[in-house]
């Protein structure tokens, strides 16, 4: 079959899945943004970047997709008309309205899209951090504007993905049917525990596994992803835990929140609110790292602090439980998903400074005690999150089998 795959930033969550489509003999195709420079495992066609969008208030998301939309069916056009170009199936995100208008172009494919999330007014990440108040009503009609796009574009779609049982539920039931849950998955023989790894720190301290190392990585240090708690919690840690090394992986950009003021971080905030109270010389700010550097840090620490608002799971955490590390996650969901407190880790109340750094802590001093949530971790990932044995197969399944029916 020919298959398309739509994603403003390819290969995206089908870094996996096209090559392998490829390898059982498809013929794989890539349409993505002429900005987008990432490496990729098929050939990729490009749309040119979209122009600047002109919605304004609560128009503004669905005319900033919209407009994304066009552009990329403008190609999808293209590539018919000039290279006879008609694709079996076309699978795209559908966070980025790529896929809108694509039905158009190609009306007889099978159209898959990814459902990563739908955006509530209430329940999720929404309202969820007092700390951080909106105008109510303004908030409420903003998130359902703002998922204009995400249902036409589940709707439009044949079949649908979602990661975790969680981000499908968030969807409307009668939307919900349409969708299958399969994780993009997690490559456990490459993401594993090793005792021989070491992560080089700028100032060219090593660290190994065995040390006190504390981690915490996000893509971008954010309230979001529990920034501003992790480093609340950091000065009883670190008084309490002198030998503790404090490692934190994270730009300073805002990937779903808004930035604490202009000109500023909430690297910077948060350094301003409690930087007094902490050694600056043993907390080591990576800013974003290669993944072998990423890996690494995963295999020599000794806790990992994992936070989310009720949203989008990030891989990371999974990769760190792959990697044998004691994850200490939020109680929240997605988190939930994954983690059972005392069995495979550990779970905190997401506001709850004072319970986390009580529970980082324990978890650096005692090492032995952690040992059986680090082995219980890996064991979640290899049964239920292998890439190659279990999540890849049924994605596989999921293009052809849907393509089929």
């Amino acid at each position: 079959m020919k298959i398309l795959f739509v994603h403003q930033n390819f290969p995206g969550q089908f870094l996996h899945l096209a090559p392998a489509l490829v390898a059982r003999g498809h013929h794989v195709l890539g349409l993505t943004t002429e900005n987008n420079r990432r490496p990729s495992p098929v050939p990729v066609a490009r749309y040119r970047t979209p122009p600047e969008s002109k919605g304004t208030g609560v128009a503004r998301t669905y005319a900033e997709m919209a407009g994304r939309g066009v552009v990329v069916a403008r190609a999808a056009e293209q590539l018919r008309a000039e290279k006879g170009y008609v694709p079996d199936i076309v699978f795209g995100h559908g966070g980025w309205g790529e896929t809108l208008f694509l039905r158009e172009i190609w009306p007889d494919a099978r159209h898959l899209t990814y459902a990563e999330f739908y955006y509530r007014s209430s329940g999720a990440d929404t309202g969820f951090d007092p700390e951080f108040p909106r105008d109510e009503f303004s908030s409420r009609v903003s998130v359902v504007a703002r998922r204009a796009h995400l249902l036409q574009a589940i709707s439009e779609a044949d079949a649908a993905l979602a990661p975790t049982e969680w981000q499908a539920s968030t969807f409307p039931g009668d939307l919900r049917r349409k969708i299958s849950v399969i994780h993009d998955g997690i490559d456990t023989d490459k993401v594993r525990p090793d005792p021989a790894a070491r992560l080089t720190l700028p100032g060219g301290r090593v660290l190994a596994p065995g040390d006190a190392v504390l981690s915490f990585v996000n893509r971008n240090l954010e309230p979001y992803r529990g920034y501003h708690i992790f480093m609340r919690a950091l000065p009883e840690v670190m008084a309490a835990r002198p030998d503790a090394q404090v490692v934190i992986v994270g730009g300073d950009g805002s990937s779903y929140g808004t930035a604490p003021g202009k000109d500023r971080t909430w690297k910077q905030e948060l350094l301003d609110e409690v930087g007094n109270r902490i050694d600056a010389s043993r907390v080591h700010f990576l800013g974003r790292v290669p993944y072998d550097q990423f890996l690494a840090l995963m295999q020599v620490t000794r806790v990992h602090a994992y936070l989310t608002y009720p949203f989008v799971l990030s891989w990371s955490m999974l990769e760190a439980m792959s990697a044998g590390a004691l994850v200490i996650g939020s109680k929240t969901a997605p988190v939930e998903e994954l983690i059972r407190d005392g069995e495979n880790g550990r779970l905190v109340d997401f506001f709850d400074v004072a319970g986390w750094s009580r529970a980082l802590i324990a978890a650096l001093a005692d090492p032995g005690a952690g040992a059986p949530l680090r082995a219980a971790a890996r064991e979640t990932i290899v049964a239920e999150y292998d890439l190659k044995r279990r999540c890849l197969p049924r994605l596989i399944d999921f293009v052809e089998g849907r393509a089929s029916t």
